[in-house]
C-alpha cells in the first residue's frame, strides 16, 4: 500500500495526502522516500499549486519511533540527511505550497509544514517541535524555519519546553495564516489553491523567488533583486494576456508562456 495519496481536485493544482492514518501520518523512512520523489517531480507536471495535508485526522505525527528505535546510528544519519534534503527541495520548489494542516502536527510533521509557503489548519489542529521531549532537538530545519516565523523569544519557548499549541494561538502568532472549521478546512484550501492557480504562473513564480531571496538580503538589495525579478515577466504572452483581457472585459487565460 503506498504511503501517499496523489490526486488533483482541479486544474493545475495537485494534493499530496500522506496516507498512514494508522500511526497518524508518521514519516517512515518508505513515506518519506515517496514523498521526495514526488516533490522531485513536481516541476515536470503542470502543477501551478502543490498541497500537502494528511489522511485520517492527522497532519503528521512527525518520525515513526517505531521504525526510529531499531535504527543503527549510521541509519538515523541517513534519515536525517533525507528529511533536511527533502524538506529543503519543497521549499525550494518554484511554485507555491501550501500546508494543509487538519490535525496533529508534532515534531518532522510541523517541520514539513514549515517548509510550505502558506499553512492553513483546522480548529482542532494541534502542532509542535516536541523533539525535547524525546532527547534531541528539531533536525530537519524546524529551529530555524519557526525562528524567521514567530521570532525568537517565541521559538526558545516553544522548543525548549516541547509545547503543543492550538491553532488558535498558531494563528495569532503568525505560523498559521488562517483557521477553519474541520469540516472546511480542505474546501478552503483548495479555494486558495484554485486563486493560485489561476494567476500568471511566471508571475506567481517570479514573487516567489523574489520573496525567498529577497528575505535574506538587506532591503536595499531586496528590491534591486525584485526589479530583476520583475524583468521576467515583462515579455511574457502572460502580461499582454492580462492587458488584452482587461480591455476585453474577460478573464485572462493565462498559459505559463
Amino acid at each position: 500500500m503506498s504511503s501517499l495519496s496523489i490526486r488533483k481536485l482541479a486544474n493545475y493544482v495537485t494534493w499530496i495526502e500522506l496516507n498512514r492514518p494508522e500511526v497518524k501520518n508518521a514519516i517512515s523512512r518508505a513515506l518519506l522516500s515517496e514523498l521526495h520523489k514526488t516533490i522531485r517531480e513536481i516541476p515536470k507536471t503542470d502543477a501551478r499549486v502543490l498541497v500537502i495535508t494528511g489522511s485520517g485526522n492527522s497532519f503528521s505525527s512527525g518520525a515513526d519511533l517505531k521504525e526510529r528505535n531499531v535504527m543503527s546510528m549510521d541509519e538515523v544519519l541517513i534519515f536525517l540527511n533525507n528529511i533536511n534534503q527533502c524538506f529543503s527541495d519543497l521549499e525550494n520548489l518554484p511554485i507555491p505550497t501550501i500546508a494543509c494542516i487538519n490535525g496533529f502536527a508534532f515534531g518532522g510533521g510541523l517541520e514539513l509544514a514549515l517548509s510550505c509557503d502558506i499553512r492553513y489548519a483546522s480548529e482542532s489542529a494541534l502542532m509542535g517541535l516536541t523533539e525535547t521531549k524525546l532527547g534531541i532537538i528539531p533536525g530537519a530545519g524546524g529551529t530555524q524555519r519557526l525562528l524567521r516565523i514567530v521570532g525568537e523569544q517565541t521559538t526558545k519557548e516553544w522548543i525548549f519546553s516541547a509545547k503543543k499549541v492550538s491553532s488558535l494561538i498558531a494563528k495569532e502568532k503568525g505560523l498559521v495564516s488562517e483557521i477553519f472549521s474541520d469540516e472546511t478546512l480542505v474546501e478552503s484550501t483548495q479555494i486558495l489553491a484554485q486563486e493560485i492557480a489561476e494567476s500568471a504562473p511566471i508571475a506567481v513564480k517570479a514573487a516567489k523567488k523574489a520573496i525567498q531571496a529577497g528575505r535574506e538580503m538587506s532591503v536595499k538589495d531586496a528590491i534591486l533583486w525584485e526589479r530583476l525579478c520583475y524583468l521576467e515577466t515583462i515579455a511574457t504572452a502572460d502580461r499582454r494576456e492580462a492587458l488584452l483581457a482587461f480591455s476585453e472585459k474577460r478573464k485572462p487565460n493565462f498559459k505559463g508562456e
